[in-house]
């Protein structure tokens, strides 16, 4: 596992056993958020589980984070990056009261490249520099530690390895 440290992205990589359309297939499947998820934020999926396609395609999942004012709540994440089978990045944003989704300026970001015979080498990326001042006053970025990365990539790992 190596990982990566600058002001404002947070970035760990690792070795995964399947090849990379494989680790990318489970990347694009949002049913599968919520296992790969290193907090346990993620709960499900808001629609019907489908594939992510294309770029600008917004996907909701329920979440949960007890320092969350509900609790319980919704995120819309809008598709930046689909770069099959090598990259796949998306905005998580929330609906705000006039209908229309609000982005706070932080993105997940998945790149794969192969390494070897049926294996990948994924890099998981959060990147929180395009945050506003006045979120940064009401959020400590990043909200979580390194080890939340490693989480998510050693339960990706998993899950791409059982479907091989």
């Amino acid at each position: 596992m190596s990982t990566e440290t600058t002001t404002e992205v947070l970035a760990v990589s690792r070795t995964i056993d399947a090849p990379v359309g494989t680790v990318f297939g489970v990347l694009a499947d949002p049913a599968h958020h919520a296992a790969i998820d290193g907090t346990g934020w993620v709960r499900e999926p808001l629609e019907p589980a489908a594939a992510l396609t294309e770029v600008g395609q917004i996907f909701g999942m329920g979440m949960y984070h007890a320092n969350h004012p509900d609790g319980d709540y919704r995120m819309h994440n809008r598709v930046e990056v689909l770069d099959p089978p090598r990259s796949i990045a998306w905005q998580p944003g929330q609906y705000g009261p006039d209908g229309e989704i609000g982005y706070g300026g932080w993105s997940w970001r998945y790149d794969l490249a192969e390494e070897g015979a049926g294996a990948c080498r994924a890099t998981l990326t959060y990147d929180w520099s395009a945050v506003p001042a006045f979120l940064r006053d009401h959020i400590a970025f990043p909200p979580f530690g390194e080890d939340h990365l490693t989480r998510s990539l050693d339960n990706l790992a998993a899950l791409a390895e059982g479907a091989r």
